[in-house]
């Protein structure tokens, strides 16, 4: 990590829904209050936790507009615009600039035949030369189906449209290729989308970090980086493991179970959200439960 430079905290934060999955705008701008007091610096809406690619055009529409409202510019806001063909992203990064977000983040597609190196590297950069915003590129590795071909990774990390980097992908060696870019241009801000490898990448020189979890840990990752700034790993790695303990306990253990509806329910218990419902229909039980109602207790 630079320690010169303060550690940048972005949240990819949840969307709240009603139980007919559209977006409750008054949860919302009280999770937004909520990011500000916590000194979070940008929100990713609309991302995998943000349930973006589920979500219909108008409710992703209605949720930028509330976020931006909300932010009223105290916040950076990005605004997942990944779609299976370059057109189709082109018509959602319009739409995120016409409703006021600050950068456009691609994600890999879900769906793309005949997906030659060089059609996935082709589909973003499509999507990046046209794009209206700065760009964001959401590099899930081989985590997602279709994958960036890491020796094209540079070439995509160095155009000059491209502001941000999520790496998510927990690989070493496309993490070598994200710092060798940032060195050509020092301007590329590049964060760590793995909340179990905080420290790992802020050692390697990564400037912050962007993830679901940020949204109830934001302070202790804050705490994070000012120790590791000042040399006092030990410490930071204890925080860090406390960060750990409480993802996962909220998450339902390490397998996950829980996850996007523990996350909810913490909102819910520190008085952000009113409700759980998402698409995705992840569990709660009784353990996670049990754990976010004494987590949010203590720090919501």
């Amino acid at each position: 990590m630079n320690t010169s430079v303060r550690m940048k905290i972005w949240s990819a934060i949840p969307t709240p829904l009603t139980e007919n999955l559209q977006v409750d705008e008054a949860s919302m701008a009280r999770s937004v209050e909520a990011s500000v007091r916590d000194s979070v610096d940008g929100l990713f809406v609309a991302g995998t936790c943000g349930e973006g690619p589920w979500l219909t055009d108008k409710e992703r529409a209605k949720l930028l507009g509330c976020v931006v409202r909300s932010a009223a510019g105290r916040l950076k806001i990005a605004m997942q615009v990944s779609d299976n063909s370059v057109p189709r992203i082109l018509e959602n990064m319009k739409a995120a600039a016409a409703g006021g977000a600050d950068y456009a983040i691609i994600a890999a597609p879900a769906f793309l035949l005949n997906a030659t190196e060089d059609r996935v590297a082709a589909h973003f950069l499509g999507a990046i030369d046209a794009s209206p915003l700065p760009v964001g590129i959401y590099d899930l590795g081989k985590h997602r189906q279709i994958v960036i071909p890491e020796d094209r990774l540079g070439e995509l990390y160095r155009h000059p449209k491209v502001a941000i980097i999520k790496d998510s992908s927990g690989s070493e060696s496309r993490r070598v290729v994200a710092l060798a870019a940032r060195a050509q241009r020092p301007e590329l801000v590049l964060l760590n989308g793995d909340e179990f490898r905080c420290i790992e990448y802020m050692e390697a020189g990564y400037d912050g970090v962007m993830f679901g979890g940020a949204v109830m840990t934001a302070r202790q990752l804050r705490r994070i980086g000012e120790l590791l700034s000042a040399g006092r790993r030990e410490e930071a790695a204890a925080l860090d493991a406390e960060v750990k303990r409480r993802l996962y306990g909220v998450y339902g253990g390490e397998s996950i179970l829980c996850w996007l509806t523990g996350l909810k329910y913490w909102m819910v218990r520190a008085g952000l959200f009113e409700g759980t419902a998402s698409y995705l229909g992840y569990p709660l039980h009784e353990e996670c439960k049990a754990f976010v109602e004494a987590d949010a207790a203590l720090h919501g």
